[in-house]
């Protein structure tokens, strides 16, 4: 179940940080200054989960984190198209 968890917090942290990402390019100054308070739960969710798997976390992170990255270009781009 740690392994799930490992990948959602990666997933949603670096989903939120390519959601922040557009919205900092595309100028949409309000989500740019809410979004990283959702960041930092999803970061510090993340970084709580990894240190108490250690190495074995590895292959949750990079899956959560490549899933996480694509789907919030994805996202992005159908909501502001």
């Amino acid at each position: 179940m740690n392994q799930v968890n490992i990948f959602l917090a990666t997933f949603m942290l670096v989903f939120l940080r390519g959601i922040q990402q557009q919205n900092v390019i595309h100028g949409h100054y309000i989500a740019a200054a809410l979004t990283p308070y959702l960041i930092a739960i999803a970061e510090v969710a993340s970084v709580l989960l990894v240190v108490d798997t250690g190495w074995g976390a590895i292959p949750y992170v990079g899956t959560g984190g490549a899933t996480g990255i694509v789907c919030s270009m994805w996202v992005h781009r159908r909501v502001t198209a």
